[in-house]
């Protein structure tokens, strides 16, 4: 198990200074690295999975994977801190279909640009880039040319269609980078980039507005950063979670009440997110909505829900899913995220302990988000 401490930081502290690019050949892309020493020069290191299976089995292998340099429209980011989802579990383990095997997990990565495709004129090598969740769109479809490419039916997901951040360096599509924001680190802004951004494209689902009452079901690293951005919106916030320990986390983030999934709240909500990926938790969230409210799923997996009275969807209520999230989205939050400032507490593991991050956010013991610094 890691050995490393908590921290809990605010999204504000400044990184380091970027490596030297060094300086491009004549008549070549002149954001292409061609002299710089390049980390990946050997082979790189990642943890990768080959076959399904619990976490405790030990499912990830390190491997050698060979340089390859990015294609035309792609980024090679040197991998600085990597941050541990549960969709991560879910794909490891088989509660999620595989797309591709060998596969390297991970689409939470943070680092620097150490080369670029010919084809890429806005990085450049040195910049700082965040590889999430969204890999790639068709660009075309209804959806795409609609503000909605996180519904696209060709859509690639990083550490599911094309290898993630549980390595030294990544590659990812240009246009689907990240843009981070000055002032957090790479640590810091590891873990915003998928429960981070889901959970604030959950809060948009869910129809909130500024002082309303929200319940959030589920009080895990998502729902922490959720808090924070409807703290800011100066939302009255409710939670409910087993853990009493998650209960005092949420009242130290301003939560006005935390308690259990069958505790009564002092007032109905005006819309509600529910975190944990079992289906007993939507009907309770459901059960305490208003008339209008709607409940968003943070999630992409879930059991069966059970049966339920139609009283409690009567009235107009409204269940909707949250699927992905677009870069419209990842950009928003990332700007707010760096004005709030939303702070992120992380409990670090090295890459080669990638294994043990992902049994203890299986057992819910990470003091934190589970981060993995290179």
């Amino acid at each position: 198990m890691a050995t490393s401490a908590t921290r809990e930081v605010a999204a504000s502290n400044a990184e380091g200074v970027a490596p030297d690019p060094g300086s491009p050949a004549t008549g070549q892309n002149p954001h292409r690295a061609t002299s710089v020493a390049l980390p990946y020069a050997r082979d790189m290191l990642a943890m990768q999975l080959q076959s399904p299976a619990p976490i405790d089995r030990g499912p990830l292998v390190p491997v050698e994977i060979a340089d390859r340099p990015p294609g035309p429209d792609e980024l090679l980011v040197a991998v600085a801190a990597c941050a541990v989802c549960r969709t991560d579990v879910q794909l490891i383990e088989g509660d999620l279909a595989v797309r591709r095997l060998p596969i390297v997990p991970g689409h939470q990565a943070v680092g620097r640009v150490v080369a670029v495709g010919d084809d890429v004129s806005d990085w450049s090598v040195g910049d700082r880039a965040g590889i999430g969740w969204l890999a790639g769109t068709c660009g075309v479809c209804d959806f795409c040319v609609s503000d909605r490419e996180n519904l696209c039916a060709k859509a690639e997901f990083t550490g599911w269609d094309r290898d993630g951040g549980y390595g030294e360096a990544v590659l990812g599509r240009a246009d689907f980078a990240l843009r981070l924001p000055d002032g957090p680190t790479d640590r810091e802004l590891a873990p915003l980039l998928c429960g981070g951004v889901i959970g604030y494209r959950s809060l948009v689902i869910s129809g909130i507005q500024p002082g309303q009452r929200l319940g959030l079901f589920g009080f895990g690293a998502s729902a922490s950063l959720a808090i924070q951005v409807a703290r800011h919106w100066d939302c009255e916030v409710y939670v409910a979670t087993r853990s009493e320990s998650e209960q005092r986390r949420a009242q130290e983030l301003g939560a006005a009440w935390a308690g259990g999934y069958d505790d009564p709240m002092p007032a109905p909500l005006h819309a509600a997110v529910t975190f944990a990926p079992v289906g007993s938790v939507v009907v309770a969230a459901l059960d305490r909505l208003r008339p209008g409210g709607i409940v968003a799923i943070n999630a992409i997996h879930l059991d069966r829900i059970p049966e339920f009275d139609y009283s409690l969807l009567w009235r107009e209520r409204q269940i909707r899913s949250v699927a992905n999230y677009t870069r419209a989205d990842a950009s928003s939050f990332l700007e707010l995220a760096a004005e709030i400032p939303v702070r992120t507490a992380i409990q670090e593991y090295r890459l080669s302990e990638a294994g043990a991050a992902l049994y203890d956010v299986t057992r819910g013991t990470t003091r934190g988000t589970a981060v993995l610094v290179m």
